[in-house]
């Protein structure tokens, strides 16, 4: 009976630290999918004139980080473009 219970408290205890282990460790998502799939879902909500960048972790600036990719070292930030009506005001003014 002891060795039964020893094998299952063993069992239990190798199971719960592979569990643990898959946890822990960050997905390796290439960017450019995960980016592609935020698109996807900022385009269904109809979301316009915004840009997606993939930078370096921790150089994120003000923008708002949307995504973790490549292992948790390089983040997906969003921020919102100009809108599409001053885009022709500001081309006049150049000319």
């Amino acid at each position: 009976m002891k060795t039964w219970t020893v094998a299952a408290a063993l069992l239990f205890v190798c199971t719960y630290g592979f569990a643990q282990t898959e946890q822990a460790a960050p997905a390796r998502k290439p960017c450019e999918d995960l980016k592609a799939e935020i698109a996807k879902k900022l385009d269904a909500k109809g979301v316009t004139a915004y840009t997606l960048d993939v930078v370096e972790k921790g150089k994120e600036g003000d923008a708002k980080v949307v995504g973790g990719c490549d292992g948790a070292t390089k983040s997906i930030v969003y921020s919102r473009a100009a809108s599409s009506e001053s885009k022709p005001a500001e081309a006049k003014k150049q000319q």
